[in-house]
């Protein structure tokens, strides 16, 4: 394991090669989260499952639909009205409460998502830090401002990191941490233990 890192360590990239030297380090967490493949994979695979329960719902939304237009032929007051209308009220009132549910797993289940993803990266930052004898790792965004965006320019303006020296360990971060989604695929390779 430690030759696994020692090697890593070597190739490490120019934006954190003080990291080291300061003992600091910053890392951008939204940069690891766009391009964390595990992360993206489960995402993708989640947006699809929500594609599917939308069609699901649209076509409930349609029968609904149908089932207002098959009231309407009938007059106000009349028996069949009066039933189709109960029936229509039914099925809206079940087809709220599914949507709420759906929606709410749906969310819950993304949350989960992200918090694990969350836990991972700042146990690969914390075995990286360790390795690499830094004591303090930051978050920042290394994204540029768009100057034409007001709350791109007051993000820039906000930032807690004005200045960094090539201590950015995002990429040997990310490398890790896609290193450890490829070793996972393969059931006989070494994973880097946090």
């Amino acid at each position: 394991v430690q030759a696994l890192f020692t090697s890593f360590a070597s190739a490490q990239n120019q934006a954190g090669a003080n990291a080291p030297k300061f003992g600091t380090g910053v890392v951008d967490v939204g940069y690891i989260f766009k391009n964390h493949q595990r992360f993206k994979t489960t995402m993708e695979g989640m947006k699809k499952e929500m594609q599917g329960i939308e069609q699901t719902l649209k076509s409930k939304r349609e029968g609904i639909a149908q089932k207002e237009a098959e009231r309407n032929e009938y007059n106000l007051g009349t028996p069949e009205y009066k039933r189709l209308d109960e029936e229509l009220a039914r099925q809206k009132a079940d087809f709220n409460v599914e949507m709420t549910r759906l929606r709410k797993d749906f969310l819950k289940r993304e949350a989960k998502v992200y918090y694990q993803t969350y836990l991972e990266v700042d146990e690969t930052v914390r075995y990286y830090a360790q390795r690499q004898n830094i004591g303090l790792v930051l978050r920042f965004n290394g994204e540029s401002p768009d100057p034409n965006r007001r709350d791109d320019v007051l993000r820039a303006i906000n930032k807690p990191v004005v200045f960094q020296n090539n201590i950015d360990i995002t990429p040997d971060v990310l490398s890790l941490l896609n290193r450890n989604t490829r070793a996972a695929a393969q059931p006989d390779s070494k994973q880097i233990p946090r």
